[in-house]
């Protein structure tokens, strides 16, 4: 079954390899059109995957990752026609120019070939997966969670009619909606026909990739995001940012799991912290240091298991930590973070350029919430993933993630001395 999808989609990288920018837009505002005009299919098949994921007691938090609703969907497709809008890097010349010998040579951006991605209960991943893939000339191979396959199933029949209404391979975009995990170990050695693969989930995901992969893989999104307030930092500004970085999607993985107060800053800060805390029904898993002064408060607060500084909550749970300076919280940072976004919320120029020089996370935020890590939130349209490596990628993975790059050297009948 794989070998005969693999096959598929390389003959189908390239044809989509060969299309203008122009003819990928078409295509591209058809699959939001039609996500749009059949989304009751979509929604229906999204209810059955649902009703078995609260059978099986799924968590609030991916429970939340698994929704699909008329606004959501609706979003999703404004994502697609967000991605037309967006410069096409496929013939992007990067640099080049005239050699001693009399070669002219280019650099030029080109489509990786084959994507595979494996992601859990994120249904919005399979279209914005398809989209990037799409716009930059590569075929895809989606392989999501056994939690979201009647989702994806639906999607993807929705984005492979579309293909097909320009004239287009189905093959494109495919995925393997057989939920046995036998397949993902299948997958993993397809490299005969797979560039690139793409895990998005749990950090046992990317350790079974890391493992047992034979094609190049791409790790990133578990984000165990921190905030360290310094005590320069006005009390009320950094609530607003400490409440939206935890609170506005807390099931994402940019969102905030914990915060360092500066030992300064901790006596005026507290208070009104715990306060704010209580109103937002946000629980807090205090150390040591802390956890008295917080207790007299009125938020709900327990002692911090230390295991729980490594794992990100993805619920209304955050970790709050006294520190003594920026070198303590920087080493927390160091130690329990996983390169993904990290945030300092000063008055201090010095402070803060210090923070962004020494904090090695792939985005790093000065006086703002760490939710911005976002494709669409950093310009670059739908996302395929947040990598928080330093190879190829870093970050928000959108367009020009997707692509490589061959080198064109240009002669006149040009010979080696």
């Amino acid at each position: 079954m794989l070998e005969e999808m693999g096959k598929a989609a390389r003959a189908a990288a390239y044809r989509v390899a060969d299309l203008s920018t122009a003819e990928k837009n078409r295509v591209l505002m058809t699959i939001a059109d039609r996500l749009e005009a059949e989304s009751a299919d979509i929604l229906a098949a999204n209810e059955l995957d649902l009703a078995d994921a609260r059978q099986n007691g799924m968590s609030a938090a991916l429970l939340d990752r698994l929704t699909l609703n008329p606004q959501r969907l609706s979003g999703i497709a404004s994502d697609v026609r967000q991605v037309c809008q967006l410069a096409d890097p496929v013939g992007q010349l990067i640099d080049g120019g005239l050699l001693d010998s009399g070669l002219r040579i280019e650099r030029r951006r080109v489509p990786l070939g084959v994507v595979a991605v494996i992601y859990e209960a994120r249904p919005n991943v399979t279209v914005d997966v398809a989209s990037l893939c799409l716009k930059t000339g590569n075929a895809a191979i989606l392989r999501g969670g056994k939690e979201t396959w009647r989702t994806n199933a639906a999607t993807v029949r929705v984005i492979q009619n579309a293909l097909q209404q320009h004239g287009l391979p189905a093959a494109i975009i495919q995925a393997i909606e057989n939920p046995d995990r036998e397949l993902v170990n299948q997958l993993l050695k397809l490299d005969r026909y797979v560039d690139m693969l793409i895990p998005r989930g749990g950090a046992a995901l990317h350790k079974l990739c890391r493992e047992n992969s034979t094609i190049p893989v791409i790790t990133g999104g578990i984000g165990v995001c921190h905030i360290y307030i310094d005590e320069t930092m006005e009390i009320e500004p950094a609530l607003e940012v400490i409440v939206n970085a935890k609170k506005q999607r807390p099931s994402a993985c940019n969102s905030l799991e914990t915060l360092l107060v500066d030992q300064a800053i901790a006596d005026r800060f507290l208070p009104a912290f715990c306060a704010r805390m209580a109103q937002e029904n946000i629980v807090l898993h205090a150390d040591s240091n802390l956890l008295a002064q917080l207790q007299s408060g009125p938020a709900q607060v327990m002692p911090v298991n230390p295991s729980q500084y490594n794992d990100e909550w993805l619920s209304l749970d955050l970790n709050v930590k006294q520190v003594a300076n920026m070198d303590e919280a920087i080493d927390h940072i160091r130690t329990h973070g996983t390169q993904h976004s990290d945030a300092i919320l000063t008055r201090s120029t010095r402070n803060a350029t210090r923070f962004v020089r020494q904090v090695d996370s792939s985005a790093v935020y000065v006086n703002a919430s760490t939710r911005f890590t976002d494709g669409g939130q950093f310009g670059l349209g739908a996302e395929v993933a947040v990598s928080t490596q330093k190879l190829h990628a870093r970050g928000p993975m959108g367009l020009e993630a997707l692509t490589t790059y061959k080198w064109i050297a240009w002669g006149d009948d040009t010979l080696r001395p």
